[in-house]
């Protein structure tokens, strides 16, 4: 489930950034930046309550 997150997150962060620059108003630039850092702070409590500790290498 967890690599299945990451390429989501990565195909994701690929589209974000293809809109991004295909945009040329600085000002929806910014609402893009906005929702991404929205997006990224809502996310950021469910990763740390999924977080493990990792077990030491053997």
């Amino acid at each position: 489930m967890e690599d299945e997150n990451i390429a989501l997150n990565s195909v994701l962060g690929l589209e974000l950034n293809r809109v991004f620059f295909a945009v040329r108003d600085t000002a929806n630039k910014q609402k893009i930046i906005e929702f991404a850092r929205d997006v990224l702070q809502s996310e950021r409590p469910k990763l740390v309550e999924s977080a493990s500790p990792e077990s030491p290498a053997s």
